[in-house]
């Protein structure tokens, strides 16, 4: 395990179908998400500037990211997020289940 559960981080499902699964994540500072690992490729999506501490069972490191900054990561990587912060955090997560569907949407 890589971090100490004191404080969980706060997980809202906004949308689980198919598809994609989105969830808001926020953290008060020390909040952790747990050792885990994702099943799809997703996308994290700051809502609140802040640094991200994250550890892959071996090293941590920290991740200072701007409100609106997002990034993405492939399926299967282990890790532990942790609020680096001194203030509260929040992103969205949009896990994205079936990448093909994707382009059945329709557009709007």
């Amino acid at each position: 395990m890589a971090f100490t559960c004191t404080i969980p981080a706060v997980a809202t499902l906004q949308q689980d179908d198919d598809t994609v699964r989105i969830t808001r994540w926020d953290f008060e500072p020390g909040a952790v998400t747990g050792w885990h690992s994702h099943g799809w490729p997703y996308f994290v999506i700051m809502l609140v500037a802040g640094t991200l501490r994250i550890h892959d069972g071996t090293k941590q490191t920290d991740v200072p990211l701007a409100q609106g900054q997002a990034y993405m990561r492939q399926a299967g990587i282990q890790h532990d997020v942790m609020n680096g912060s001194p203030h509260p955090i929040a992103f969205v997560e949009i896990e994205v289940k079936q990448p093909a569907a994707l382009k059945l949407l329709p557009t709007t």
